[in-house]
């Protein structure tokens, strides 16, 4: 293994500005190698590859080049199948680098994302995301990197706990890079005013990667020299990509991308490269402008940054609002507020757009003096959307509704604008719930995707219910949503569930509405670890429709619990209109000996029959 170069990588940038290499994916899939393919594990399966690619940049110019350990972290190797070989993939991803740097270039252990979102958003923990990057960090210094560059990350949270993890590995420099959209702003929406002074404090490098080309990168730079006297670094794509023949084409030429090089280092930039879709001669280009315009460039940026103060970090505290206060959010909000008993009816959105049939049933509810009405989400088949449904309910039969919002199948940005549509139209209650794990609706091949879940989301409404969005920016006013959650009293594992749960309420919950129950004991087991909560809770009940449909929730639902007592009751029944009477009993059996505990009920309406709905509220009177 040959040397580091001689003097530290930062008094090196603090004197001249330094070149960073290009895409590696970018030359890697130029090469032959499949875009499915794990690219760190080339480190070791194909390593001339690798090292070629190194070879290739060293020889344009360079005087950084990264390791191929962008996405080498536990969590994105495990998809894998490779966990057990991260610190092998990594640690001859920095030998690979090294070797071809020589001892005058130096070599950047390359660390991206987990892949996954962590606390607030995601239940991954910030300690456990700090853990994954130490592992890599390790490997990267123990295979003899120079500096480590933390790059492509969305999340601030993300990319302070990957520099927390590497201080506590090394005292090497970390060069910190978000991406951000062409706005300027990250792809979660946090601005570089927000995002630069937030991590100057606990970066050496800080700057800003992929996602667009030089122009609207530059006019980012310029943001975040507007607010801070870091040093920056600028790693562009080759502009966006387009679409020729089914193939992702950078059309960004190296001089144009060079060309921005000096207006970068007017800015204060002491790194600068490439990211996806840049070359070695795209690098080339670059160095020679840096060569050319370097001293002049630097003269700019003393003299446009002398008078920059270094601000403290905007925090999201600092942009919140009150919240509206919670009984004058909705009716429900202030029944339980009150600590009035609620009802609530559950109607499917119903399949097609046709909505008549749906109306008319909640309109029967409201006549037999039902609080709300709830439509569930993520129904299987081509069904209308429930916050469509949630919307024409209350539109035209006057009933307040709860719309039920799954995480599944939706991405952070795209949760967070529905929610603000939802609002705007006069939706107020919400049970959020992360989504069932299964093939979605009759499209066996369709898989479920989970950018967040239940705990996260709940997190984005309590901000915006304090005025502020994901990225932290105020959003012309608080939200005024009544946040319900949902937990599960037969879950197998009881100190999981009673463990997410309080972490819903550490994230805003109002609200629980709990899973059908269908005997007191199991709803008790759960009533004695959360009644200190002081959260109201709702009970679930479901009048049993059939055998068949006794039989479906006890074997093939998961969580579910009925007791063979229940079912033998529902076995005994000779016809249909017994077997359906029997499950409203059952159900009023339930709700009665536990109206005491509860502050509310919610009753599902089986294939639309809210005549048992009923029923079963009739009996708990």
């Amino acid at each position: 293994m040959k040397p580091s170069p001689v003097k530290p990588f930062l008094e090196v940038i603090d004197d001249r500005v330094l070149v960073c290499d290009g895409a590696m994916g970018t030359m890697l899939y130029a090469k032959g190698v499949f875009i499915n393919r794990c690219f760190d594990a080339l480190n070791l399966t194909d390593p001339a590859r690798v090292a070629e690619v190194h070879q290739e940049y060293v020889r344009a110019g360079a005087d950084v080049i990264e390791t191929n350990t962008f996405g080498a972290n536990r969590v994105k190797l495990r998809g894998f199948g490779l966990a057990d070989r991260l610190r092998e993939i990594t640690i001859e991803g920095a030998r690979l680098a090294r070797h071809a740097a020589g001892d005058e270039v130096y070599v950047a252990g390359a660390i991206g994302p987990l892949g996954i979102r962590i606390e607030p958003w995601g239940k991954t923990g910030t300690d456990e995301a700090e853990a994954f990057f130490r592992e890599q960090a390790e490997a990267l210094v123990a295979g003899g990197v120079d500096l480590l560059i933390l790059e492509t990350f969305r999340d601030v949270n993300e990319l302070r706990a990957a520099i927390d993890a590497i201080r506590g590995v090394c005292a090497l420099p970390i060069v910190a890079q978000m991406t951000i959209e062409e706005d300027g702003n990250t792809l979660d929406g946090t601005p570089p005013e927000q995002f630069a002074p937030a991590l100057a404090p606990f970066a050496d490098v800080v700057g800003v990667n992929c996602s667009i080309g030089p122009a609207p990168m530059l006019e980012t730079i310029e943001r975040m020299a507007a607010v801070t006297r870091a040093r920056f670094s600028a790693q562009p794509n080759a502009g966006r990509p387009r679409d020729i023949e089914g193939r992702n084409i950078y059309l960004s030429s190296p001089e144009y991308m060079a060309s921005y090089a000096r207006r970068f280092m007017s800015q204060g930039v002491r790194l600068v490269g490439g990211c996806c879709g840049t070359t070695p001669e795209h690098i080339r280009q670059i160095k020679i402008a840096v060569k050319k315009y370097a001293p002049e460039a630097a003269r700019a940026a003393t003299r446009a940054r002398a008078d920059v103060p270094a601000p403290p970090a905007v925090r999201v505290s600092d942009l919140a609002v009150p919240a509206v206060p919670r009984a004058e959010r909705s009716q429900l909000a202030r029944t339980l507020a009150e600590g009035r008993f609620a009802t609530i009816v559950q109607l499917t959105p119903p399949k097609g757009f046709a909505s008549d049939a749906v109306i008319e049933r909640a309109r029967a509810l409201k006549r037999h003096g039902v609080d709300v009405v709830l439509v569930p989400d993520g129904q299987r088949g081509a069904r209308m959307s429930a916050l469509s449904l949630a919307v024409l309910v209350q539109q035209k039969a006057s009933v307040e509704t709860v719309l039920q919002y799954s995480c599944r199948d939706r991405n952070l940005l795209g949760m967070q604008s529905d929610l603000l549509g939802a609002h705007a139209m006069g939706v107020r209650n919400l049970i959020i719930v992360t989504g069932d794990v299964r093939s979605v609706g009759d499209y066996p091949d369709a898989t479920a995707v989970f950018d967040v879940d239940s705990i996260g989301l709940t997190n984005v409404v309590a901000r915006l219910n304090h005025g502020v969005d994901i990225g932290g920016q105020p959003i012309g006013g608080p939200t005024a949503f009544h946040v319900g959650v949902q937990v599960n009293p037969g879950a197998e594992d009881l100190d999981q569930e009673i463990h997410r749960f309080e972490y819903k309420v550490e994230a805003g919950a109002e609200f629980v509405v709990t899973k059908p129950v269908f005997d007191v004991a199991t709803f008790e087991r759960l009533h004695r670890r959360i009644s200190a909560a002081g959260v109201p809770i709702i009970v679930g009940l479901w009048p049993f429709e059939s055998v068949l449909n006794a039989e479906f929730m006890a074997n093939e639902v998961p969580g579910v619990r009925v007791p063979e007592a229940v079912l033998e009751r529902m076995r005994r029944l000779e016809t249909p209109e017994a077997a359906a009477a029997e499950g409203v009993a059952i159900a009023r059996e339930v709700g009665r000996a536990l109206k005491g505990a509860v502050q509310g009920v919610h009753v599902a309406a089986p294939s639309g029959r809210v005549e048992a709905a009923i029923d079963v509220l009739d009996g708990l009177q």
